[in-house]
């Protein structure tokens, strides 16, 4: 039998930029406001997001549009979509791509606050031979907005950009990569649970006190 080697990780290997983006392009519908900014357990809800990937990457970057100044408190550079009319997380890792020298990206949404702290050396892991793009699931759900993408990508993303093919899962669909399973805290909560209206960040509330 042919030994399977593994992907060697991405801490081991000098001079290959990881960068870090927080996805925060989107239009908030839902809550009519800008949802990474409200406040959270004491602060705005990015920045739970920041302290967690903050410390698992070499360079942390946030992904939004409009005026950039509404996130100086938090002390990193905005990267702004390169197309017109919000096209989604294609375009926001599009431009994360374009803008620095990342060999590789790892996304997440701005509205994950319990965010695995072991999330890029978890998916780092499930690459197997690799490298390829690595995605995160719970809950028998994939979460294609969390996800590691070496920078081979970078063309199937402008090209389905160009053809207007913007719903990132059906992206994902037809292009090759591995999925990864994170369980479920001590206490029952999921790790990507996302806030997407105000009866959700009064329920996560509850959940501060048994943070990981």
């Amino acid at each position: 039998m042919r030994e399977t080697k593994q992907f060697q990780p991405l801490s081991d290997r000098p001079g290959e930029a990881l960068v870090g983006v927080i996805l925060a392009g989107g239009l908030s519908r839902r809550m009519g406001v800008e949802k990474g900014l409200i406040a959270f357990g004491g602060k705005p809800l990015i920045s739970h997001v920041l302290e967690r990937l903050g410390p698992q990457v070499d360079r942390l970057v946030i992904n939004a549009n409009g005026d950039a100044r509404r996130f100086q408190e938090f002390s990193r550079e905005v990267i702004p979509d390169k197309r017109a009319d919000y096209p989604g997380p294609l375009a926001g890792m599009e431009a994360a791509f374009l803008a620095t020298d990342a060999a590789w990206l790892v996304t997440a949404s701005v509205d994950l606050p319990f965010l695995p702290r072991d999330l890029v050396a978890k998916l780092s892991a499930g690459m197997g031979e690799g490298p390829t793009a690595v995605v995160a699931e719970s809950c028998q759900r994939t979460h294609p907005v969390v996800g590691l993408w070496p920078r081979s990508v970078l063309p199937a993303i402008t090209r389905a950009l160009d053809e207007g093919q913007l719903r990132l899962m059906r992206w994902l669909t037809h292009l090759p990569h591995r999925r990864v399973d994170f369980p479920l805290s001590a206490t029952g909560r999921d790790p990507f649970a996302n806030l997407n209206s105000p009866a959700d960040f009064r329920r996560a509330e509850g959940w501060l006190s048994s943070v990981d």
